[in-house]
């Protein structure tokens, strides 16, 4: 019998979800799921059945014969259990072995053909199904799998946010994104968002900051691996943490209400949102301006000849304004991205002034 998880995210938060990276032997995975349900802290049970890897020649998982395995511990521990799927025959087998969650994961969401086989195969089914942000930042992908589920009638869908990839590893092993995974809540403010600190960490050290990071930002649940022996672990071994530390990791978040009652905190907060608004509506009153005499600059470039973009004020900009903001309280990382942003745009008035005078000369 199957567990409206749907119903689990109605009821607590964090919902969380825990298990190894992949089914290595029953063994292991009767004994992770012995000690997670013990904790009393875990809701789903989570396992890697089919774990194809970026290259081949490494453990890719067990197969359908796992699910087995994930049926008895059901059985056993009362937890629901979920797994990831990829193709049509991946959703028959769990299907046939009452997964309660199935979810589509980074490398699959990726691929609007792989999802609409999915969606396909669950048509007529009343699966709860969770979809994993694509690898790549790409928002529109992320929204379109979605749709081709509800498409195929599915209605009990989940997201997870899983970070994205990055060319270079530096602090995290998937750069989280977090506007990203914000958005994708305020597209779909009906469907539960579940973060995994596993994959955007990368690593054990992490997961606890990050854990907190996504229940301040308002998601829903946690998907969290773990393994009753990590360090011997056939899969991602660094990101996975025992039953116990997951007991302690789960008891050490700080679970934030959404609303409170009290009238003298909303008004404090109605207050300073008004000043927000009043700042907001500044800044792009200042915007304008700054755009509009870009436009200008954009008329004497072309009077005389000039070239849109000039590298050396462009650096003299940077160098101010990086010592400026950081007078300001704002970080590099701010003022770095916000310059790049508002350059473009610059550029872009320059570029329209320019080519419009330029095909006026012709005439």
């Amino acid at each position: 019998m199957k567990t409206n998880v749907i119903d689990l995210f109605k009821q607590k938060r964090p919902v969380v979800i825990s298990g190894p990276c992949s089914a290595e032997s029953e063994e292991q995975l009767l004994s992770t799921a012995r000690e997670l349900a013990e904790t009393g802290k875990v809701d789903i049970l989570r396992a890697g059945i089919w774990k194809p890897r970026t290259r081949p020649g490494s453990f890719e998982g067990v197969g359908v014969e796992a699910l087995s395995w994930m049926k008895k511990a059901k059985e056993e521990t009362g937890l629901p259990i979920s797994a990831e799927v990829a193709k049509f025959s991946h959703v028959f087998d769990a299907l046939k072995h009452d997964v309660d969650v199935m979810w589509i994961g980074a490398r699959t969401t990726v691929n609007p053909f792989s999802v609409q086989e999915i969606a396909d195969a669950l048509r007529g089914t009343d699966a709860t199904v969770f979809v994993k942000n694509p690898l790549n930042p790409d928002i529109q992908l992320w929204t379109g799998a979605i749709e081709r589920l509800q498409g195929a009638g599915i209605t009990k869908i989940g997201l997870i946010h899983r970070g994205f990839a990055q060319h270079q590893k530096v602090k995290y092993r998937n750069e989280p994104k977090w506007q990203l995974a914000v958005e994708m809540k305020r597209r779909f403010p009906d469907m539960p968002m579940v973060c995994d600190p596993s994959h955007i960490c990368g690593n054990r050290e992490l997961l606890r900051s990050v854990s907190q990071k996504a229940l301040d930002l308002n998601m829903d649940g946690l998907m969290i691996e773990s393994h009753i022996n990590p360090e011997v672990a056939l899969s991602d071994k660094d990101q996975q943490i025992t039953p116990e530390v997951l007991d302690q990791l789960i008891s050490d978040l700080v679970v934030r209400s959404t609303s409170v009652e009290d009238a003298s905190f909303r008004e404090k907060l109605d207050v300073l949102r008004s000043r927000i608004d009043m700042i907001d509506e500044d800044i792009m009153k200042l915007l304008g301006d700054r755009m509009r005499t870009s436009e200008e600059i954009g008329h004497v470039k072309n009077d005389e000849g000039i070239t849109i973009l000039q590298p050396n004020r462009w650096e003299e900009i940077i160098e101010k304004s990086l010592v400026k903001g950081g007078i300001h309280g704002l970080s590099e990382k701010f003022m770095k991205a916000y310059l790049k942003i508002i350059h473009q745009e610059s550029i872009d008035h320059q570029n329209i002034v320019m080519n419009k005078a330029g095909k006026n000369a012709f005439k």
